[in-house]
């Protein structure tokens, strides 16, 4: 086969799950790959395994491996995904268990783990990104998880795994480990890796470069916005690919789609450092290759660091936000009262702990009234959060957001709050050699 064809059915954690189906029955690929690990993702991860052990895995698993995966084994298609996240094991018998429900009868699921690396951080481990160490940050710890790369995937894929579940793999290394394993790429051709990491970093944000994200009426217009596709990637054996999207779907592939998604989070063009390769982007070459399909090429590589990225995620304890709207003549000198009460309420009579912050936001959407003055508004919604370790804390501001109802300023309604969980993340480097990725194959 002189290409290899790959679709992306997820970009993120909550992507759609409608192009993912639409790629699994017409996109005749070779396989679909699921993105949906982002730092604070990972954490969510960990708080949700340890509420009960049998989760911990991406919250959309199960919809969309019921809705792609008899589509998938009919096409000869596999998949690949970090769907797993904090509990891969669990997530990898879940694909199982609907394999079975379908009728997949004999098809291969791969669990890919040794991401988590909790046991090898300590209180006095450093940040990268930040300065001090774990013991400074003062919240509990729910987990750590390692980068992982190609090499930790190409295993289960030797071994004819039809689905590959992992947690925290590297965005591009999930597009990179089908090309090694498809092609026989070394994993010392620093060139080729470079150039097939090219290809799934493209790929690894979904509609970024398919017009989604890039979409901004009047400036950068995309047709069908609603019903755009997911992009698909055929990358030829030396790395330069093509990337496209199924022609009746809405959005777009352009160079500028693809320019935009291949500046993305990419801090130094000529060193972007994943656990494969250090990818040098500055010679790409980005070109139109017929209608929604555009060609690039010219990236390059060098050798893989000897350090890896960890993802650590902290506790933050809970999230709270409550808001009231003020409509009608002098809306917003209301809201701005009801902030002051609210802040004052909060901070000397009730002497809250946490992170605090009031807001007016939404001028004029009541009312529809868009011509008037900023100044003239006839309707503002105040908004209050409150971040802290203590549920009461959270109550009790919710309490004092409502209570405006009826203890003034006048005109308030429409009081909506709600308290979620809240995770903080920082990163440190920590040597390769540390890590020892496995897989363990299950049978449908």
């Amino acid at each position: 086969m002189n290409t290899l064809r790959l679709g992306c059915g997820a970009g993120f954690s909550s992507d759609r799950l409608g192009p993912a189906v639409d790629l699994a029955q017409r996109g005749a690929l070779d396989y679909l790959v699921f993105e949906c690990i982002g730092e604070r993702t990972m954490a969510f991860g960990h708080r949700d395994r340890m509420l009960d052990p049998q989760r911990g895995y991406n919250p959309q698993l199960r919809a969309r491996m019921r809705g792609v995966l008899a589509h998938c084994h009919a096409n000869g298609t596999k998949i690949v995904t970090n769907m797993g996240v904090a509990n891969p094991r669990a997530a990898a018998l879940l694909v199982v268990d609907i394999a079975r429900e379908l009728g997949l009868t004999g098809l291969k699921v791969a669990c890919v783990e040794g991401d988590d690396v909790t046991h090898l951080i300590g209180p006095d481990t450093a940040f990268m990104d930040h300065p001090g160490a774990v013991k400074d940050v003062g919240l509990r710890m729910v987990g750590a998880n390692v980068y992982l790369g190609v090499d930790a995937l190409l295993p289960a894929l030797r071994a004819g795994a039809d689905v590959v579940i992992a947690g925290r793999i590297a965005d591009p290394s999930l597009f990179l480990s089908p090309l090694v394993h498809h092609f026989g790429w070394s994993l010392d051709d620093w060139s080729t890796l470079g150039r097939g990491t090219l290809a799934g970093h493209l790929m690894e944000c979904g509609m970024q470069i398919t017009g989604g994200y890039f979409a901004d009426p009047g400036f950068k217009d995309v047709p069908r916005l609603a019903d755009c596709g997911f992009p698909i990637a055929e990358v030829a054996a030396d790395g330069s690919c093509v990337i496209t999207k199924l022609d009746d779907t809405g959005g777009c592939v352009t160079t500028a789609t693809v320019k935009e998604q291949l500046l993305y989070e990419v801090h130094d063009p000529r060193a972007y450092l994943t656990p494969d390769v250090v990818a040098d982007f500055s010679g790409v070459a980005v070109a139109e290759a017929g209608h929604d399909r555009v060609r690039v090429s010219g990236a390059s590589g060098r050798q893989r660091p000897d350090q890896l990225k960890v993802t650590i995620g902290f506790d933050g304890g809970y999230l709270g936000e409550g808001g009231v709207s003020y409509a009608g003549p002098n809306a917003k000198a209301r809201a701005e009262l009801a902030a002051d009460v609210v802040r004052e309420r909060l901070t000397r009579i009730n002497r809250l702990g946490g992170d605090l912050r009031v807001d007016l936001v939404g001028l004029n959407a009541l009312h529809q009234t868009a011509d008037l003055p900023v100044g003239e508004a006839n309707d503002v919604r105040l908004h209050v959060a409150l971040r802290s370790q203590d549920k009461d804390d959270i109550d009790t501001m919710l309490w004092e957001v409502e209570s405006l109802l009826c203890c003034g300023p006048a005109g308030g309604g429409g009081y909506r709050g709600q308290i979620t969980p809240c995770v903080v993340t920082h990163s440190c480097l920590i040597d390769r050699g540390a890590v020892s990725p496995s897989f363990e194959m299950f049978i449908a």
